[in-house]
């Protein structure tokens, strides 16, 4: 069966002055919990976990399986440069109830593929009787995977699946040709859900649906469906919001607060939106919030 997933990349939580905010982060969760969405995507790129520390890291996981567990899918992402600091946070994950992770591939100094396999071999390990999702996101973290690499790492015990971000459609397709026929893959191109599905993708990791999902479970529900005509409104809607949203977390947070949901900002060193923004902002959340 052709599967349309969706699994929302969450936003983390901060007030203005960089403090980890864990209520407005639970506040968050609620939200995307009532998205109808397939899972949720906790502490990856768009949750800023290079700027989060170890007990915040405990925190966050525990808050994001209490309010999402019941609902969905909870990935938690332990991707960290070294593979002492990649086990260690799936350990505590695990032993605080997780069961799903994903860890960007090694990042910032450049890895030979088998170090980038060494790596994935020990957190796969220490997943125990998990599953394990392949980050690819060469264009932060320095290090490509090949089809040829993400075959070896494929055969690990508890890796299912990989995420991949601003890589191509041809390249997805690439992975697709090599991988097992089981083995999961999600584009992390907001708007590209039925492309990527019609080259072998499972879904999309998508943090613009954490604010406003609706837009893309009719887009989902299209692509069940069939429809053609469905497909391009739906289509329409989601390439709206992303245009306007995009991959930026303060344009996110801006939209939880027009919302109602809490009044977030961004730790890292990241642009408030302007009053333009702001406003193109709103508007597209009362068009399809």
């Amino acid at each position: 069966m052709t599967r349309y997933d969706i699994l929302t990349a969450i936003p983390t939580a901060f007030g203005r002055d960089g403090a980890l905010d864990l209520e407005g982060s639970r506040a968050i969760f609620r939200y995307v919990a009532a998205s109808g969405n397939e899972g949720a995507f906790v502490l990856g790129t768009t949750g800023e976990f290079p700027a989060v520390d170890v007990e915040e890291f405990s925190d966050l996981v525990a808050a994001a399986l209490d309010e999402l567990a019941d609902r969905m899918r909870v990935i938690v992402h332990v991707g960290r440069p070294s593979t002492f600091e990649a086990v260690r946070l799936t350990r505590i994950a695990r032993d605080l109830g997780a069961r799903e992770f994903a860890a960007l591939t090694p990042y910032y100094l450049r890895s030979s593929d088998d170090a980038v396999y060494e790596y994935f071999r020990a957190v796969s390990d220490a997943v125990g009787d998990g599953r394990l999702y392949v980050y690819v996101y060469p264009a932060r973290s320095g290090n490509p995977v090949t089809p040829q690499l993400l075959v070896r790492l494929a055969q690990l015990p508890n890796v299912v699946g990989a995420k991949v971000s601003e890589l191509s459609l041809e390249d997805l397709a690439a992975y697709r040709a090599v991988v097992p026929a089981d083995f999961e893959l999600y584009t992390g191109a907001d708007r590209d859900l039925i492309a990527a599905v019609e080259v072998g993708a499972q879904g999309v990791v998508s943090g613009v649906s954490s604010v406003t999902p609706k837009p893309f479970r009719a887009l989902a529900e299209a692509g069940r469906s069939g429809d053609a005509a469905a497909v391009a409104v739906a289509q329409v809607a989601v390439d709206e919001v992303v245009s306007v949203v995009g991959g930026d977390m303060a344009r996110m947070k801006e939209a939880y607060r027009v919302l109602g949901v809490t009044d977030a900002y961004c730790r890292m060193a990241l642009d408030e939106p302007d009053a333009a923004a702001r406003a193109a902002v709103a508007a597209v959340v009362a068009t399809h919030g």
